[in-house]
């Protein structure tokens, strides 16, 4: 198996992107089109996963009105979870970004742990987001800047 992970740049790559996030989140978990796709797809920066040259995964990351950095809409096909493909999206951006800044995501309950390996540390209340329990974790390095996020 070889795997690649690389910013989105073209805009099939951005098809491929949106594709995947189609059948994990909206077919996958039902979650509404207009939630999933949202105003912030055209200012994110994307990656991609490939497998053997296959798009299988994707994730985003944007900056906040409030100076952090948001890690957002991690989706893995089903056929290859749990390979490491979720890890390696989440290694590559964590060296992609700017690590002056806050760093924080809002994973749902499901996948607490799987963030925490990365140094993400949960914090407030689980609230629902499309009818799923999230909770909100920053990098543990940025805990310090928690009043800012």
């Amino acid at each position: 198996m070889k795997l690649d992970i690389r910013r989105v740049q073209t805009g099939k790559e951005m098809d491929q992107a949106f594709t995947i996030r189609r059948k994990v989140f909206i077919i996958g978990q039902n979650v509404p089109e207009d939630i999933e796709m949202d105003q912030f797809d055209e200012s994110a920066q994307h990656v991609l996963a490939f497998v053997d040259g296959k798009s299988v995964g994707t994730a985003r990351w944007r900056f906040t009105e409030e100076g952090a950095i948001k890690l957002e809409r991690f989706a893995v096909l089903d056929a290859y979870r749990s390979i490491g493909i979720g890890s390696a999206l989440v290694r590559f951006i964590l060296r992609e970004i700017d690590n002056d800044s806050p760093v924080y995501l809002n994973a749902q309950e499901s996948v607490i742990s799987f963030y925490e390996q990365f140094g993400f540390k949960s914090v407030g209340r689980i609230f629902f987001e499309a009818n799923i329990p999230h909770q909100k974790m920053i990098l543990e390095d940025c805990l310090k800047d928690q009043p800012t996020i």
